[in-house]
């Protein structure tokens, strides 16, 4: 059975860091491209940074402050979100993708003073 469970979410202020992370079971992660995606209220999914192959991927909004990582022993793809912005507020998923993709429950950032 697949399994993604993300962790690490939370309330910080503005400027502050959290680190998320998403645990998989039930399939090769090696094999998979690994990414993190958020949707805040009233607005769109949208991909805030993937790793497959030898260079991340990162949306203009995060670049230089989000750093996607992943450790194929542990089967878990981490995101490291530093210099936190109340518009980084979003509830975080992580992604699966080959042939299939697989998404996680998502975790709740909230950027707020």
């Amino acid at each position: 059975q697949v399994q993604l469970v993300e962790s690490g979410g939370g309330l910080v202020q503005p400027g502050g860091s959290l680190r998320l992370s998403c645990a998989a079971s039930g399939f090769t992660f090696s094999n998979y491209a690994m990414s993190w995606y958020r949707q805040a209220p009233g607005k769109e999914r949208e991909l805030v940074a993937a790793t497959a192959g030898s260079s991340p991927n990162y949306a203009d909004s995060v670049k230089g402050r989000f750093t996607i990582s992943r450790d194929n022993a542990k089967s878990t793809v981490y995101l490291q979100m530093n210099s936190l912005k109340p518009e980084d507020t979003a509830v975080y998923y992580c992604k699966a993708a080959r042939i299939y993709s697989y998404w996680g429950q998502g975790t709740q950032v909230t950027v707020s003073s």
